[in-house]
């Protein structure tokens, strides 16, 4: 009988390998079985999107592709914006104040200025929201009439529009003129628009020719010609003789104002300024007994200028009659000119009192009343000569003969005869 091993030796012995023990074939055959998992644990599923996750992903996916294709768009409109425009010559187009970015848009494509009118009013959007980013000179449309040239393109026609470069007119408004003559030639010029309310005070516009945008406002001209006035005043009463008997601006307008009657030629202006002046500076001051002033008594702004005085008109009791009145008219008597301007301001330096036609469209001066009742007899010579060849001429020819009642039109700018000159009043002019 063989004895019991003992308990250690039936454990596997380390470095002895063991036989696996022998599986049936039933065993071998049989389906492998996963193992269980433990007790507790749960198979792993697939993570799910939640519903605000979803909306904000679909959210940015239409944003993109909106981008891209608003993008794509405006780079495809914004392509053609210096191309040449389907305009094959230069053409005028005129562009109401009321109209509005889209009318405007129509009336260029219906005119044939652009070829599309909403690629016009996407390029004029990103032109301007360019300009707004870039702080760059504001992007807009004015009224005006404009000239655009052939092949213009969309951003030339909008840069046109912006910058109001509008067709310019001339306006030319003559020397010596009244403010209500100056208004009714305005009114008259059917390149201005709007109107008038009222005339301005007289002497306050400046003549001048000036360039405007066509179908500007007639009362924006007038702004124009009050601001040239001021500005030029200012300037010329800064530079001015100091000795001159003027206190004001006004008064050197008002005595311009008859310079610029009494004479039109460029080279006498500053020696008819003299006259006047060395009268005021007499003892007592000399009546200036300028005709212009007659007219501007009796009819005020809507006188004629060309009108014959009568001789009964020269003693008219007006405020303006520098033959009643002493001294300076209360207000100008027309709007002078530039050049009358400073020759009142910058006189000729004479001793000069008297004046008289010469038959040649001057003057000629004298210092003394003798030296100048020759002067007006040869004035009168002239003027007996010219109606007796008046007198030989057909009617309808010659006109109404020139009668003993009449003087001679402002514009020879005449002196009165000697038989009325008293020795301490002498006058400037024949009548």
């Amino acid at each position: 009988m063989l004895a019991p091993l003992p308990p250690d030796l039936g454990a596997p012995k380390t470095g002895v390998s063991q036989r696996a023990p022998v599986k049936s074939l039933a065993m071998a055959t049989a389906p492998r079985v996963a193992a269980k998992r433990p007790d507790g644990a749960r198979r792993q599923q697939p993570r799910k999107m939640r519903p605000v996750l979803k909306l904000l992903n679909a959210m940015l996916t239409f944003l993109v592709v909106l981008c891209i294709t608003v993008g794509g768009g405006l780079m495809y409109a914004f392509s053609g914006v210096d191309q040449a425009g389907p305009l094959d010559q230069a053409k005028l187009v005129a562009i109401p104040r009321n109209d509005g970015k889209v009318a405007i848009a129509e009336r260029l494509e219906r005119d044939g200025v652009i070829s599309n009118r909403h690629s016009f009013l996407i390029n004029y959007w990103l032109l301007s929201r360019y300009a707004d980013w870039n702080g760059g000179k504001p992007v807009s449309m004015k009224a005006g009439e404009y000239e655009f040239k052939a092949g213009a393109s969309l951003k030339s026609v909008i840069e046109t529009l912006s910058d109001g470069r509008s067709v310019l007119t001339r306006v030319t408004i003559p020397e010596g003129l009244t403010s209500y003559q100056i208004v009714e030639r305005l009114k008259a010029d059917q390149s201005l628009t709007g109107e008038i309310r009222e005339v301005p005070a007289e002497g306050t516009l400046l003549p001048e020719t000036y360039s405007i945008p066509r179908g500007s406002a007639r009362s924006a001209v007038i702004d124009m010609m009050k601001a040239s006035h001021t500005k030029l005043l200012e300037q010329l009463w800064a530079e001015r003789q100091q000795t001159l008997p003027f206190k004001t601006p006004q008064e050197a307008l008002v005595m311009a104002s008859i310079v610029e009657k009494e004479t039109g030629k460029r080279d006498e202006r500053d020696r008819v300024a003299a006259v006047f002046i060395n009268r005021l500076r007499q003892t007592p001051p000399m009546r200036l007994q300028s005709d212009p002033t007659i007219l501007y008594g009796l009819f005020q702004g809507k006188v004629a200028w060309g009108k014959p005085i009568l001789r009964s008109e020269i003693q008219s009791n007006t405020a303006h009659n520098t033959y009643v009145i002493p001294g300076l008219p209360p207000t100008p008597i027309c709007n002078p000119g530039k050049l009358s301007l400073e020759a009142t301001l910058k006189p000729a330096q004479t001793r000069e009192l008297f004046f008289v036609a010469d038959g040649q469209g001057g003057h000629i001066f004298a210092e003394t009343l003798k030296d100048h009742n020759a002067n007006v007899a040869k004035w009168r010579q002239i003027e007996a000569q010219r109606a007796a060849a008046a007198q030989q001429a057909p009617a309808a020819q010659s006109g109404a003969p020139v009668t003993p009642q009449q003087i001679n039109p402002v514009g020879s700018a005449a002196a009165a005869p000697a038989a009325q000159v008293g020795k301490s009043q002498p006058k400037a002019k024949t009548q």
